[in-house]
Parts: structure tokens; C-alpha cells; sequence
């Protein structure tokens, strides 16, 4: 029977092996290949915790584009042990992170590598592997928007669920073509109109959405205005 063959042949791995190894050596090796499954799990985890749901919603305020508002609801699911601070980071032109708010955790820190800056968060309490958290954050954009093209980026830096960005633009001044960049694949195709609505209000929102984001691609919604 193949199965038997099998058997067999693991039997006679195993004899050869512990003849030359020696039981020290296949301990040793078995420690190692545990090991070594610890380290791809850790690395398949990417980080403290994995993204259920994501949506952000930038709105320009003017035709200036000299006054916006970012807002952003991220909804996480904790993946290690003893968690007691966030890191959130932005970047963008203009005067950015003016006037930072959020309903979780207190900022503590903040510093600029390259072109990010980052803003630790205190939680103030400490989490767990499969605790749940969701965090509500706000900032202002002072002369973000100036030129006649824009762009908005979503950098998806851990296993993400399920992702939405809203831009809003204002009554006065709508989007005249719209495009989705994926940078990392070098991928842009332009958006159709049934993305783009206008409110009761008069001003115009773009939306976009998808489930199950590519780990560390960078979506860049462009458009002309």
C-alpha cells in the first residue's frame, strides 16, 4: 500500500537521521524547525494588529483649496499581547495635523521620519491579543488643495478587512476627472461618474471602496478640479 511505503520510508529517514545526528541533534533540530514556524507566524501576524474596517473622509472646504478637514474611523482587532500605545501618521502639503483630535488614547509624542510624521497615542489601558478597539481621529489641512490637480493617499500598512475613502468637494468647484493610483503596481485607472454624487447641500462626494486591500499598497485617489 502507498500508505505503508510511506511509513517505511519515514522510518528509514528517521533511523539515518538519528544515526547521524544522534538524539541530541534531532532534538536540536526539531527545536529549530519550531522555531523557525514562531518566526513565519510572527511575520505572517505584520504587526500588532490587523484592520477590520477603515474609512476616511477628506473634505476641501473652499475652491481655494486653502482650508480641508481630514477625518478618519479605523476599527482594529489587537494580534499580541500587553498593547499600550497606537501609532498613527500622516503626510500631506501644506500645513497638516493642525488642531489633532481623537476619542482614544493621548498623544504623548510626535516626530517626522521622511516624509511621514508619526503621533503616539497613549490608550491609557493595556490590550490584548483579540481585544477590539476603534479609533475616531480628526485634523486640519491649512493650503493643501492650491493646484488645479490633487491627490489623496491610503497607505495599507496591515492586514485590512475592508476599506472606504470619501473625498468631499465643495459646491462652487466639483471634480472634473477622477483616478485610482495603486503605486505600488503602478496601476491607475480613472473612475466613472457613478462614484461621484452630489449632496443635498450641493456639495460633491467622491467615494471608493474595496474589500481586502493589497498589505502594504499605497491607493492614491487623484483627480482634476
Amino acid at each position: 500500500m502507498p500508505e505503508e511505503e510511506d511509513q517505511s520510508q519515514t522510518c528509514i529517514i528517521s533511523k539515518w537521521l538519528t544515526n547521524l545526528l544522534g538524539f541530541s541533534g534531532l532534538e536540536l533540530l526539531a527545536d529549530m524547525w519550531q522555531i523557525g514556524q514562531e518566526t513565519i507566524k510572527s511575520l505572517l501576524n505584520n504587526g500588532i494588529y490587523e484592520v477590520l474596517d477603515y474609512e476616511s473622509t477628506l473634505e476641501i472646504h473652499n475652491q481655494d483649496g486653502t482650508k480641508a478637514t481630514f477625518i478618519k474611523r479605523k476599527k482594529i482587532r489587537y494580534l499580541q499581547n500587553n498593547i499600550i500605545a497606537y501609532q498613527d501618521y500622516a503626510w500631506g502639503d501644506g500645513e497638516i495635523l493642525l488642531n489633532y483630535r481623537t476619542n482614544r488614547g493621548k498623544p504623548v509624542d510626535r516626530y517626522r521620519s521622511g516624509y511621514k510624521t508619526y503621533i503616539l497615542l497613549s490608550l491609557r489601558e493595556v490590550k490584548n491579543r483579540g481585544d477590539t478597539d476603534e479609533f475616531n481621529i480628526q485634523w486640519n489641512i491649512r493650503r493643501g488643495f492650491l493646484t488645479n490637480d490633487g491627490y489623496w493617499s491610503t497607505d495599507i500598512s496591515h492586514p485590512t478587512r475592508h476599506i472606504k475613502i470619501n473625498v468631499i468637494f465643495p459646491k462652487s468647484r466639483p471634480p472634473t476627472r477622477l483616478a485610482l493610483e495603486e503605486s505600488n503596481r503602478k496601476h491607475t485607472r480613472d473612475l466613472t461618474r457613478e462614484t461621484q454624487r452630489q449632496l443635498s447641500d450641493g456639495r460633491w462626494l467622491v467615494s471608493w471602496e474595496k474589500d481586502k486591500p493589497r498589505l502594504y499598497e499605497v491607493y492614491v485617489l487623484r483627480w482634476e478640479w
